[in-house]
């Protein structure tokens, strides 16, 4: 074999490879423009939306906005009225709470004093009951001791003892003293003493009888 043969088939293999580098370089061209050209239109397009962002309007000054902050302010308002009015009346209850307090404070004390003079009435009402009773006892006794005209046996209607005239007698004024019994016949004294206030000691057994005399008491 010659030179010319054996160089032949290498120069060839080498045009090969060179053509096809040529073709993939040629093929990868428009691919690395075409991303070349979105990233362009990538940033232009952030870039629009940034230049967009900076001409929209202040949402403060929109009519919405302006609705909503008025209805915050009259909520508040309303807010702040409602604590005021709360806090009014909150005074005007603890003045009442403590003028209540005070008050039934003096309620006690008065009823402490209408007790203590409830528990005078009623000391003062058994001392009263008690002189009552004492007198009416007296009374009794006086008036079972005391007597007036009429005839009376000694021992059953009157208290053995010494009677007494209560007052002055007149002229027309008898007494007298009889045995028990005998209805009169059996005479143990009598007198018409005309005046002044006799007296007359009489003793179980008698009868005891007396005329326009007024009271006799028992000594």
């Amino acid at each position: 074999m010659s030179n010319t043969e054996t160089n032949e088939p290498a120069e060839t293999h080498i045009n090969d490879v060179l053509h096809e580098a040529k073709s993939s370089s040629a093929q990868a061209k428009p691919a690395r423009k075409r991303r070349i050209f979105a990233a362009v239109g990538i940033v232009t397009l952030l870039a629009g939306s940034m230049a967009i962002g900076t001409t929209l309007p202040d949402p403060k000054s929109s009519d919405a906005y302006a609705t909503l902050a008025a209805e915050k302010a009259s909520v508040e308002s309303e807010r702040d009225a409602a604590e005021s009015s709360y806090a009014s009346m909150k005074s005007k209850y603890d003045t009442l709470q403590n003028g209540i307090t005070a008050r039934e404070t003096k309620v006690s004390s008065r009823e402490a004093e209408v007790g203590k003079a409830d528990a005078a009435v009623k000391t003062a009402e058994a001392a009263v009951k008690v002189r009552e009773e004492a007198v009416t006892g007296a009374e009794r006794t006086k008036a079972a001791n005391t007597v007036g005209d009429g005839t009376w046996t000694v021992g059953t209607d009157i208290e053995p003892g010494t009677y007494r005239a209560a007052a002055d007698v007149g002229s027309s004024c008898y007494w007298g003293i009889y045995a028990t019994g005998s209805n009169g016949s059996n005479i143990i004294d009598n007198d018409l003493p005309g005046g002044g206030r006799p007296s007359v000691a009489l003793n179980s057994g008698q009868d005891f009888k007396s005329s326009r005399c007024g009271k006799w008491e028992k000594q």
